[in-house]
């Protein structure tokens, strides 16, 4: 069967959700027996996200052959329970910088290159990879912004071209729109949505459904009032009403046929009904648990939450798990210091380190892997998190006051996390770092090999700096050992501490892997062991 393509757009206001409509309706599809991939197109010039701030765009989500991408991708894997490679996520800085290489290449023959037809050509061609390898029945596609944006108009028109190419039942367009609702009044508008679709139309798109982002159930009258005004029929318009859990939208749409006129429209079999049995008992879990426990989250760009988004939904996972719920403090690491560390911390069950970049933030987060360690807090380091654990380790028990990482002090004279090797020679920042899936072989033994139950597994990485090995033997002997290492390189990918209830940093991103229905093992134990060492009866909790 040739492959199906199915294109979401988004129209009102950004952030609407668009990746978790794309993830939702790819699971149901999915669990209807259709292999499903779905792709992100981004209007940004950036080649990929692996530049940007958290700040700018949220987390950079890594896949497994090394691409930093969109974190959408991380949805796309968590809901489809498969995982994605570079070709599941394309910039304009991807698309302008292919045509322009061509071009200097003469590969245009001495043509004037323009938008139509060389970067919606391009763009086109993007799009179809995936389907021409023959593997997926179908191809959701996300186009990033909002229709109107001038950023956005070249995938537009590439939508528009790609619709009456692949013929009536080949192709479909969903828009997610807004229905705003005025508290004072106590209405739903229809009206932003009927400029967003009529925006569309003079792009020469028809929308075949529109999703409706709403924090209100909308009525019968909305619905024939939408289809009316919008040309299309009233059971393709779907509610999106707001839910305090993300994989409970996939039900919800479900409940309204989503999926199944999707199917219809593209002239698909509905006899096979989606098995959503896992899914529903992960929803009853995670809104009965029995316990709570307090993570305290430490990270530097705390103030965007998705900025560590898989993290936390790796907490979601595997609290659920354990029927516990997790609650989240967020402490921005600056502001961390001796005298107040004891007040960031009370009544904390475990302590994550998180990831990032640059010196701002070290110190506080040094602070905080000591007080982890010293009181016997459950501790989690993930990538820079297990960095700030070794620096933390080496001026508190080795004696060694100047520890510090090659990255944010060059002239340290015991660089305890260095600059690899093979990262020496590089000058260009994006796509360079150490990424994507590399081995890791576990110590038998340990405490992470009783965790994994493996003696070897592929993690994936992103990172420059690297735990200096010439430190490795008295590290060893006060008590920090290395039980992960990399068998080709002999890189440190995991370090853990003796006589503690749970220490563990680990060089490699877990959180990239885990679903719910296969929580990542390490989130799973770190929760369970956070759980006793204090947990809170749910009864008692800001849960209810």
């Amino acid at each position: 069967m040739e492959s199906k393509y199915i294109f979401v757009t988004g129209g009102v206001t950004s952030s609407l959700g668009k990746g978790i409509v794309s993830a939702s309706l790819g699971m149901l599809l999915k669990s209807r027996g259709y292999k499903v991939s779905i792709l992100k197109l981004d209007p940004y010039f950036n080649i990929d996200p692996g530049t940007l701030n958290p700040y700018e765009h949220g987390e950079c989500f890594v896949t497994k052959d090394g691409a930093e991408t969109d974190l959408d991708l991380g949805h796309y894997e968590r809901f489809l329970n498969q995982s994605t490679t570079r070709e599941n996520n394309v910039t304009s800085g991807i698309i302008y910088k292919t045509v322009i290489d061509n071009e200097r290449k003469g590969n245009y023959l001495g043509k004037t290159v323009q938008v139509i037809p060389h970067i919606t050509n391009e763009i086109k061609r993007r799009i179809k990879i995936l389907g021409e390898s023959k593997i997926y029945d179908i191809i959701i596609t996300e186009i990033g912004g909002t229709v109107g944006d001038i950023e956005s108009l070249p995938y537009i028109e590439s939508v528009r071209q790609m619709k009456w190419e692949l013929g009536k039942f080949n192709g479909l367009v969903i828009h997610l729109t807004l229905l705003p609702y005025i508290t004072v009044t106590g209405e739903i508008k229809t009206k932003p949505t009927q400029h967003s679709v009529r925006n569309l139309m003079e792009n020469g798109i028809q929308a075949d459904i529109i999703v409706c982002r709403t924090e209100k159930h909308i009525s019968k009258n909305i619905r024939q009032k939408l289809a009316l005004f919008c040309n299309v029929k009233p059971i393709h318009v779907i509610e999106s009403i707001d839910s305090k859990i993300i994989y409970e939208i996939p039900y919800l749409l479900h409940l309204q046929n989503f999926d199944k006129v999707v199917l219809n429209h593209l002239k698909l079999s509905t006899i096979i009904s989606p098995n959503l049995k896992k899914w529903k008992i992960f929803i009853k879990k995670y809104k009965n648990p029995k316990y709570e426990v307090k993570i305290a989250l430490v990270g530097k760009y705390v103030s965007l939450h998705d900025s560590y988004k898989s993290i936390t939904e790796a907490l979601i996972h595997a609290g659920t798990e354990n029927k516990i719920y997790v609650n989240i403090k967020w402490i921005y690491s600056e502001m961390i210091k001796k005298e107040n560390i004891k007040k960031y911390f009370k009544g904390i069950s475990g302590i994550l380190i998180a990831p990032g970049f640059g010196y701002r933030g070290i110190e506080g987060k040094i602070l905080a892997a000591k007080y982890a360690r010293e009181n016997k807090i459950p501790f989690l380091g993930i990538c820079l998190g297990m960095q700030i654990a070794v620096i933390e380790f080496a001026r508190n028990v080795l004696g060694l006051k100047k520890a510090e990482s090659f990255e944010t002090n060059p002239h340290t004279s015991h660089p305890v996390i260095c600059l690899m090797e093979r990262q020496k020679k590089i000058i260009n920042k994006g796509g360079t770092m150490r990424l994507g899936n590399w081995k890791c072989s576990f110590i038998e033994g340990s405490k992470i090999f009783s965790i994994y139950r493996k003696k070897e597994v592929f993690e994936r990485h992103r990172h420059r700096y690297e735990f200096n090995n010439n430190y490795l033997e008295c590290f060893s002997k006060a008590g920090m050992k290395a039980v992960g290492i990399n068998p080709d390189t002999g890189l440190v990918e995991a370090l853990e501490l003796d006589n503690h209830i749970f220490f563990l940093g680990v060089q490699y991103h877990p959180e990239y892997k885990s679903r719910i229905t296969n929580p990542h093992p390490l989130f799973t134990y770190f929760i369970k062991i956070s759980k006793i060492y204090k947990s809170f009866d749910i009864q008692n909790s800001s849960y209810i």
